[in-house]
């Protein structure tokens, strides 16, 4: 396969553009942001997989580009999984973090396990030199999993990060801090989306 030097991000929210091009800096891989006329599809998938494939797939057929799209959430033990896919809009349609944040510790146990979860969706619309001379028939697709395991806070704190990750204490993190309490360096060490964006930035041979 040959090298890939950008891809473009199918998201409209600007913490997750900046996260993943960072994310993916070491690799030498840079990320676009989605044109503004490329309409996404909705999210109506019941996994995050299902949620991120048709995202990457508008974003790679619209620009003619390798593409990338995650869907992601948390999961609360306590609730049977939920939010899940429903993270973003748990609290309602137009509902913003802070109510749905509010709404996940209200019904969640303080101190119950919670998951975070990212499908990472790689689609690239055209064959490629297959590295032996020959070409690579028809678009690439992959998906590419991270996971980041921890406990509810029993309040929000920390200003970093974005989500639920004033209320997320990671496992991994022996001090008590939440996770918008650390450094982005820190963050990306042991978040869901830094650990899918890991294995395809590995894939890609960056």
């Amino acid at each position: 396969m040959e090298a890939i030097s950008s891809v473009v991000l199918a998201t409209r929210n600007p913490h997750k553009v900046r996260e993943v091009a960072r994310l993916l800096e070491p690799s030498g891989i840079s990320v676009e942001p989605l044109p503004s006329g490329v309409a996404l599809p909705a999210e109506i998938g019941e996994t995050f997989e299902a949620n991120a494939l048709p995202k990457a797939r508008a974003a790679a057929a619209a620009t003619g580009r390798p593409a990338i799209a995650d869907d992601s959430g948390i999961e609360a033990e306590a609730l049977g999984g939920r939010p899940g896919v429903h993270s973003a809009r748990y609290a309602g349609p137009e509902a913003t973090d802070e109510q749905n944040l509010a709404k996940l510790m209200r019904e969640a146990p303080a101190g119950s396990p919670v998951r975070y979860v990212c499908a990472l969706a790689y689609v690239d619309p055209y064959a490629r030199e297959d590295g032996a001379g020959g070409r690579e028939d028809g678009a690439e697709e992959r998906v590419f999993f991270g996971f980041c395991a921890g406990r509810l806070a029993s309040e929000p704190r920390g200003s970093g990060g974005f989500g639920y990750d004033p209320a997320f204490l990671p496992d991994e993190v022996v001090d008590g801090r939440t996770m918008a309490e650390l450094s982005d360096r820190e963050k990306d060490a042991i978040s869901h989306r830094g650990r899918a964006v890991r294995e395809l930035a590995r894939w890609l041979g960056g």
